[in-house]
């Protein structure tokens, strides 16, 4: 099922059906840019299936990038962002800048573009963009919130990208990877307006009691960090569609379990909260289904997507999506028959090289067994640590797209 949520997403399948018409084009020129862990494979879909000329600049994460010939793949680092963003960020402004109406502007924007593209608004450097990014991590924070912060520190998100390609035509084309699938989350919105405020990242800010270095403070305060919003006539040829989204990637895991065999519930493809707390309710929808056989008799899978969120309190490997399963299993206390996996679908949960792992009706007992203690490791933000010690951990490697968490409950047959 992880398998095929993953497939649906494949920039393969997703990106021909959207690309402009190329006489629509007349004599103007097609630039492409983008940035996304999904983006330089979205980039070789474009080359791939666009006929006329073209050229560009696309970034991505380290290990993530695809060859293409035309368009140019630079790659950057996620979740913090590192210099290499930031020179990407520039060139890409430069790139758009003295375009005509003529010309027609193809953005390829995919999850993890904000830390890929951290071009700092004025007054500030990297080193104030890479502090905050590992503040609101740990914070709490939903990826919405994060989103907003970012939006007004910087140069180039939050409609701006967007507003340095006027007079040309934009059009965006969105993998998204954020809960509600609101264009102006995904990468933090380079290319569509923004309708949120300084004041409301300064909110943010002390809701999570984020300590942010004084010249962040000073972008918010004075409201020099104001995005483009909604109506400016820059963004008045900008269209941005999205083409791939969380709620796709369950629909195609759930005809297969259907083909299976299974009775399937979606609970939902936006699921937001504190990772073991989704944990700790998904384990009282699947006992309900166990003893009462509510909502569903079994066989049965129940799906879910979204994006949860750790505060940080341990000394662990994190990972939101093993935090949230490793919680799933304390509250189950190994009842048999249940299954599940949890994981991120771009392959990468937290900071690890590891998409999640899966957890079986025996796995308390094994990690009982090598002196491992399940609370502990929870209470450690450890579940990386817990699940790679019983040999449990899902690794995919990169595979090229990125429609956020997927977690599947298996419960079988009594």
């Amino acid at each position: 099922m992880f398998d095929a949520a993953i497939a649906s997403a494949q920039p393969a399948l997703c990106i021909p059906p959207h690309l402009p018409d190329l006489a629509s084009l007349g004599s103007g020129r097609l630039i492409v840019i983008g940035a996304g862990k999904a983006s330089a494979a979205m980039a070789r879909a474009v080359e791939d299936h666009w006929q006329g000329p073209l050229s560009g600049l696309v970034v991505t994460r380290y290990g993530y990038a695809v060859a293409c010939r035309r368009i140019e793949i630079v790659e950057a680092a996620h979740p913090v962002p590192d210099a290499a963003g930031m020179v990407a960020a520039q060139r890409m402004l430069g790139l758009v800048q003295g375009l005509c109406a003529d010309d027609t502007v193809l953005c390829l924007i995919s999850g993890g573009g904000s830390a890929l593209l951290p071009m700092p608004a004025p007054g500030l450097g990297l080193a104030d963009k890479q502090a905050l990014n590992r503040a609101l991590l740990a914070c709490g924070a939903t990826i919405s919130e994060m989103n907003v912060v970012r939006r007004h520190l910087s140069a180039i998100k939050g409609g701006r990208l967007a507003a340095a390609c006027h007079p040309a035509r934009v059009l965006t084309l969105l993998i998204s990877d954020v809960p509600g699938d609101q264009p102006m989350d995904i990468a933090s919105g380079p290319t569509v307006a923004d309708p949120t405020t300084c004041a409301d990242a300064l909110a943010i800010l002390r809701r999570y009691q984020v300590d942010v270095p004084a010249a962040v403070r000073a972008v918010l305060e004075s409201g020099a960090g104001e995005s483009v919003k909604p109506g400016d006539p820059r963004l008045a040829r900008a269209e941005a569609r999205i083409v791939a989204a969380p709620q796709l990637a369950l629909e195609a895991a759930a005809q297969l379990a259907r083909q299976a065999g299974y009775a399937v519930a979606i609970l939902g493809d936006a699921i937001e909260g504190e990772a073991r707390d989704v944990g700790k309710v998904l384990a009282g929808i699947a006992l309900q289904v166990v003893k009462h056989g509510q909502p569903l008799q079994r066989p049965c899978v129940l799906l879910s997507g979204g994006e949860t969120t750790v505060t940080v309190r341990g000394q662990g490997r994190g990972g939101r999506n093993v935090e949230c399963l490793l919680s799933l299993a304390v509250a189950l206390a190994g009842q048999a028959g249940v299954h599940a996996l949890m994981g991120d679908t771009d392959g990468v949960d937290g900071q690890e090289e590891v998409a999640g792992a899966l957890l079986a009706p025996d796995s308390l007992a094994r990690a009982w067994a090598l002196g491992l203690s399940p609370p502990d490791s929870l209470g450690n933000n450890d579940g990386h640590g817990f699940f790679g010690a019983l040999g449990d951990s899902v690794v995919t490697g990169p595979t090229l797209t990125n429609v956020n968490d997927f977690r599947a409950i298996l419960i079988d047959r009594a």
